[in-house]
């Protein structure tokens, strides 16, 4: 998740404009190295104004003054609702395709499977990875009746955190399917999808499956988690192959709305597990054009979501194709803030970063 960058923080922010992001801009943007379009343009509010939070009337309180004074603890808000939708099924089954095919489509072009994708994985093995991921998803969305297609992985699943997830259940998955021939992970990961969306055609988008670390996670969810996947990682090897590459927002946005909240609402089991608590309560609200308003609360090293009220410490509005992309540590906080398309404000905005340290993104 983002920091902030000093060009656009509004308020106390200037404490943490600094950042710690990590990553770069390398090859986003610049048509001469990659073609990708620059995800960090950034995107107008519904005012039509960019990279601000929202107007305000003579004598009207700062954003973020609401609800008494620093340090005040407030009991729990109204728990979020969910955000699946006939609408957000929908987009999140149209996410998974179509990004599926794309991905495909890049990787079974890719002019050199050995390039490096990141610090760690070729073209190939980041390939694989993906293509892993949604064979065994056949397995997840078939709630039982199908075992998973890459077994090791099973029994790493229910103990995983997120900082095991890169030094065990990932390595071992690497391990076990041996498949990086481009060409037949493009038509495994095409089966695969496939597979996902006929399994599904009926379902209820919102039964629960148990997923990473005893967490329990929607159908949409599975789904959502399913395309930023996708979304991500052709990001990394389009990259890697100086090919385009598209973020669409509304697909992004699923992250959020249907991953995010979704996993929150129903458990998210041991996933942070292995960073120290913080004994204090942080609520950061959302916002953005192309998800629905939200506040996550993080209260004595416990996450949980919330519709938008009055006590808030930091707002955040965002882009969701550049928020992803910084979260998975692929565009740096102060660049990403500098663009206009992450804008922090708020009373306590120099939270940001203590909240951001717990929920993080492997």
């Amino acid at each position: 998740m983002p920091g902030a960058g000093a060009a656009r923080v509004r308020g106390q922010c200037r404490r943490c404009a600094a950042g710690t992001g990590t990553g770069t801009l390398d090859g986003v943007g610049d048509p001469s190295r990659s073609g990708t379009t620059d995800p960090t343009r950034p995107e107008p509010s519904r005012s039509g104004r960019v990279g601000s939070g929202p107007r305000r009337s003579r004598g009207a309180r700062r954003p973020g003054r609401e609800g008494g004074a620093v340090g005040h603890s407030p009991g729990p808000g109204t728990p979020a609702a969910s955000r699946v939708t006939p609408e957000r099924w929908a987009a999140a089954r149209a996410a998974v395709r179509e990004a599926g095919e794309r991905f495909a489509d890049l990787v079974a072009s890719a002019p050199d499977p050995a390039a490096r994708a990141t610090a760690d994985w070729t073209v190939a093995d980041t390939a694989a990875h993906v293509t892993g991921i949604a064979w065994n998803n056949t397995a997840v969305v078939a709630d039982g009746a199908k075992p998973f297609p890459i077994p090791e992985v099973r029994p790493r699943m229910a103990g995983a955190t997120l900082d095991t997830l890169a030094t065990d259940v990932n390595p071992v998955q690497l391990a076990s399917f041996t498949e990086r021939a481009p060409a037949r992970l493009a038509d495994l990961l095409r089966a695969s999808v496939a597979e996902m969306l006929d399994t599904t055609a009926d379902a209820d988008p919102e039964r629960v499956h148990g997923w990473l670390g005893g967490s329990r996670l929607s159908l949409a969810g599975v789904f959502a988690h399913m395309a930023n996947e996708l979304l991500v990682h052709g990001h990394d090897i389009a990259r890697a192959s100086r090919r385009p590459w598209h973020v669409p927002d509304e697909q992004a946005a699923l992250f959020v709305d249907l991953f995010l909240v979704d996993l929150t609402r129903h458990g998210y089991g041991r996933l942070l597990d292995d960073r120290p608590v913080r004994p204090d309560r942080i609520a950061v609200r959302f916002h953005s054009n192309h998800t629905a308003p939200l506040v996550m609360v993080l209260e004595d090293g416990v996450a949980r979501v919330e519709e938008p009220g009055a006590d808030v410490d930091v707002h955040l509005r965002f882009r969701p194709s550049v928020l992803n992309l910084v979260l998975f540590r692929r565009v740096g906080r102060a660049r990403a803030a500098m663009s206009g398309s992450l804008v922090v404000w708020g009373r306590r905005p120099w939270l940001l970063p203590a909240f951001l340290r717990k929920l993080r993104m492997p």
